[in-house]
């Protein structure tokens, strides 16, 4: 397989943790966001994914998929174990909820393009940018918070998608200076995590196109 990526991409930081944890091998293709404008919005990616956006991946037979949640699920239904999801569904749809409270919520105001157009389109001042991303990770990460179950992952014993999408969320508010005091759980499911070989592997300063 084959996953375009770039290493601070939150988005592709979640497949890259989904496909380590299926212990699946890929090679990747960096497509860096920022340099020269974005090499995503060059005539060759787009034509890999028309929304210009990483993480893109070639699966085994050429297809190419997009959009992070919708790749850990393939990920997930052709190679079940491990499980990202419980059997139970009331147990499932809590896990989808804190994943979709990241991916959909927390993370759609606070990418590269969203952060890109403040500045450049609304013209903005980078102290309003940044007060607009910390704002909107506070607001998500306190229901997060309230939200996560005992450990020591997100939502109990395992890992689920739920710490998939977490960790590369608190990745990006260390990165911006969030502060992250008032979440103790998030950190320590974090910390919980960043044990296993599989995230640890993923990690941005882990990846091949790291500056």
């Amino acid at each position: 397989m084959k996953l375009y990526s770039y290493f601070r991409s939150s988005a592709a930081y979640r497949v890259r943790i989904a496909l380590n944890l299926k212990g699946l091998s890929y090679d990747t293709v960096s497509v860096h966001l920022v340099k020269d404008g974005g090499h995503n919005r060059r005539p060759e990616f787009r034509a890999v994914n028309p929304q210009m956006r990483v993480p893109a991946l070639v699966a085994p037979g050429g297809e190419i998929l997009i959009q992070s949640l919708a790749i850990i699920e393939y990920l997930d239904e052709t190679h079940p174990e491990p499980p990202f999801l419980p059997k139970d569904p009331i147990a499932r749809a809590k896990v989808r909820a804190l994943a979709q409270l990241i991916a959909c919520d927390i993370h759609p105001l606070n990418n590269t393009s969203s952060l890109r157009y403040l500045k450049n389109q609304m013209g903005q001042e980078q102290s309003a940018i940044d007060a607009w991303y910390h704002h909107w990770v506070r607001e998500g990460f306190a229901a997060l918070e309230a939200l996560i179950e005992p450990g020591p992952y997100a939502c109990g014993k395992a890992v689920t998608l739920a710490d998939i999408c977490l960790v590369p969320q608190v990745y990006n508010a260390r990165r911006l200076k969030v502060p992250l005091d008032p979440f103790p759980k998030i950190v320590a499911v974090e910390a919980a995590c960043l044990k296993l070989p599989a995230f640890d592997r993923a990690r941005p300063e882990n990846q091949p196109d790291a500056e």
